[in-house]
């Protein structure tokens, strides 16, 4: 499943059971979340450390809230260090991207633009008696507002209009590309995720973040048909990869402009 700014390093062959080269962390279960921190790249870095027993590999993810590492439950000390090393200059860059980063914070009113398939529709908000639901005319989007001076009414007006969109979009891209890829999802449904633009559950039911409409339907489709290769192989293995690029040949491409926006 796709995963916004994230590394995968499998782990390293295991001593034998047994050997004296066997981790502490492998006789004890650790805590399953804790702070730490690290020197990387002659920085002193604060980190979140998350175990579970379902990972097989041990993940980076930045966001708003810092660096996040997820390591199997019994990962050693040994391993986490050398991947902690190994990756220590793209995360303080990444983190200083972060930092510097000035995000334009969404006015809620007449004239704004509001993106919508990698377009920008001009935001149209109108009073009247009754609040109905948000429609597009062309370029603009029109909201019917009781109170146009209650900018979460406008807000909650165009998400509806979003969350509308989208699921009509999605169910549709599904289906065409289920049909290519011969599978049958249980259910096409949205996230709301803060980390993910999709996932697939292991009871075969596909997730896709909102925010995806946002974007150009070529983004969306690549996101589509990444989930939807899971119900054909359940990791990012060379066979997953090779079930993505028989419906979609540029997915490298695809992967890496998606990779670069970040979910809000």
């Amino acid at each position: 499943m796709l995963k916004r700014l994230r590394n995968l390093v499998s782990p390293p062959s295991a001593p034998a059971r047994g050997t004296s080269g066997v981790s502490p962390l492998l006789r004890n279960d650790p805590p399953a979340v804790e702070q730490r921190a690290a020197l990387l790249a002659g920085k002193n870095i604060s980190y979140t450390l998350k175990r579970s027993s379902r990972r097989r590999s041990i993940g980076l993810r930045i966001d708003d809230r810092g660096l996040t590492v997820s390591v199997p439950l019994r990962a050693s000390e040994k391993w986490l260090h050398s991947v902690l090393q190994d990756k220590a200059h793209w995360v303080v860059e990444k983190l200083d991207g972060w930092q510097t980063r000035n995000p334009v914070e969404m006015r809620w009113v007449d004239g704004e633009t509001v993106s919508y398939l990698g377009e920008l529709l001009t935001l149209r908000v109108t009073r009247g008696l009754f609040a109905t639901p948000a429609h597009r005319r062309g370029g603009e989007l029109w909201v019917f507002v009781v109170d146009d001076s209650e900018t979460a009414h406008i807000e909650q007006a165009v998400l509806r209009w979003h969350q509308q969109e989208a699921q009509q979009l999605f169910v549709q891209r599904a289906a065409h590309f289920a049909a290519l890829l011969g599978v049958a999802p249980r259910a096409v449904k949205l996230s709301a995720a803060r980390t993910q633009w999709g996932c697939c559950t292991a009871r075969g039911s596909v997730r896709l973040n909102i925010q995806l409409i946002e974007l150009p339907l070529r983004l969306i489709d690549y996101v589509v048909v990444h989930e939807l290769a899971h119900l054909r192989e359940m990791n990012h293995s060379a066979a997953f990869w090779s079930v993505v690029k028989s419906v979609c040949p540029d997915y490298a491409k695809l992967r890496r402009e998606l990779k670069a926006i970040a979910l809000s």
